[in-house]
């Protein structure tokens, strides 16, 4: 796999599987444009990628809650690299833990502010640089946009409840839409929903059938066969990367 001259925009690049994704493209030639709200975590990861010397990257930062500044971001990444052939949407987090709340506050006495927060997070932030980026990827008749699920979309949460609902609106309804009206202009749409992932510890307690975790390069390397010249059949689709969890009988 390589993506010499080809270019993705990142949501959520400063950190996590965001910043694993910049530097694995950037290492198979890739240019990639870093959006974050982490002005010190993105300038830091832009200087250790581009010191690599292989493929190019600018960091932007953006609210993804923001729409201009997510029109801002697109424009970015045209001005600079002359296209956008990959949309990777990783910002994201479950509120009640990215907010501090209370862990004995239950669902109803959470402040709505906190579920607002994570709904557009994680829901709108996808859907507002999916509807930023296809502009561009429809003028140029090509493109791919990951959208980025989780595990937690099917199993829902008692508590955090702005997470599984915002991803499973990711992972069906707005995947498969984006496919269908991207169709036309060879611009592709794939939802990558993962188990736990070892970028927080907590992660390492969760059950799977593989008994572990995944490492988050196990994660990025899926996006990368489905961004490639292989995956290029693999459209519309939700698909599972979470060691089985999902396939887990009711008694585990």
């Amino acid at each position: 796999m390589e993506f010499i001259g080809k270019t993705a925009v990142v949501s959520g690049a400063a950190s996590g599987m965001g910043l694993v994704f910049s530097e694995s493209f950037a290492k198979l030639g890739g240019n990639v444009l870093m959006c974050d709200v982490n002005a010190e975590a993105l300038e830091k990861a832009v200087s250790e990628i581009n010191s690599l010397g292989i493929g190019r990257t600018e960091g932007k930062l953006c609210d993804v809650r923001n729409y201009d500044e997510v029109c801002a971001a697109r424009d970015t990444a045209v001005e600079k690299f002359g296209s956008i052939d990959i949309l990777t949407n990783f910002a994201g987090g479950t509120a009640v833990r990215m907010l501090n709340v209370d862990c004995s506050l239950e669902f109803p006495d959470i402040p709505i502010d906190v579920y607002d927060w994570g709904i557009d997070v994680n829901l709108k932030g996808q859907f507002y640089f999916a509807h930023a980026c296809m502009k561009q990827m429809r003028e140029q008749k090509s493109g791919l946009i990951v959208n980025i699920g989780s595990i937690t979309g099917k199993e829902g949460d008692g508590r955090g409840m702005d997470y599984p609902t915002a991803k499973s609106g990711i992972m069906y309804g707005l995947t498969k839409s984006l496919a269908q009206y991207g169709a036309k202009y060879d611009v592709r749409c794939v939802c990558v929903s993962p188990g736990p992932v070892l970028t927080r510890a907590a992660m390492a307690g969760m059950k799977t059938l593989l008994g572990r975790a995944a490492e988050p390069q196990e994660i990025i390397d899926l996006i990368l066969f489905i961004a490639s010249e292989k995956g290029q059949f693999i459209n519309g689709e939700n698909i599972m990367i979470d060691g089985g969890r999902n396939a887990m009988g009711r008694w585990n």
